[in-house]
């Protein structure tokens, strides 16, 4: 079974200087893909969750079917936490910009968008309350201030810890598409 929010498309590999390459600009995309935190972390709760659906057969068949279906339940949240996680990050289309975090995603209209731009300061590292100085991609809208927006994208996130050129990469293809849809850079 395909799970296309896992990789990104093929076209960002390519050399091209075409910065938007899509033929479909309408269906929702990551112009990256995950990093390898955020996979290994999914990873390990698929693992976890096979123990656990393990644990639920033998529950349901030495014990009674509705501890075993408790425990069923259980390993379909873990299953389901790690898909979010995959699913997380920034996503574009002709429609807007959409930032996708665990519990909640929020979308911003490309007519409500002033800037997409890079900024340097201070981030966190992983998602953890810890922050190293780093670089963020953020959004400024027309109807909020841009402190109260969590950076889209940063060097310390999952996604790139580590890897710069890709958050290099995956910054600029957002700002691009911020560029042509939106009101322009700010």
């Amino acid at each position: 079974m395909p799970l296309p929010f896992l990789t990104a498309d093929r076209a960002f590999e390519a050399t091209d200087d075409v910065a938007l390459p899509f033929d479909d600009r309408d269906s929702w995309r990551r112009p990256y893909r995950p990093g390898p935190w955020r996979v290994g972390a999914a990873a390990l709760l698929l693992l976890l969750a096979s123990y656990v659906l393990f644990a639920a057969v033998i529950i349901a068949l030495t014990g009674t079917l509705g501890q075993g279906g408790t425990v069923f339940g259980l390993a379909l949240v873990v299953i389901a936490a790690a898909l979010r996680l995959l699913r997380m990050g920034v996503w574009v289309s002709a429609q807007g910009l959409r930032h996708v975090g665990f519990f909640v995603t929020r979308t911003a209209p490309w007519g409500q968008v002033v800037a997409v731009r890079t900024v340097q300061q201070p981030v966190r590292w992983l998602g953890l309350p810890r922050t190293v100085q780093g670089q963020a991609l953020v959004l400024v809208r027309a109807d909020r201030s841009s402190d109260e927006l969590p950076p889209l994208l940063t060097t310390h996130n999952a996604d790139f810890l580590g890897r710069f050129e890709a958050f290099d990469r995956a910054a600029d293809t957002v700002e691009a598409w911020g560029a042509e849809n939106g009101r322009g850079q700010g």
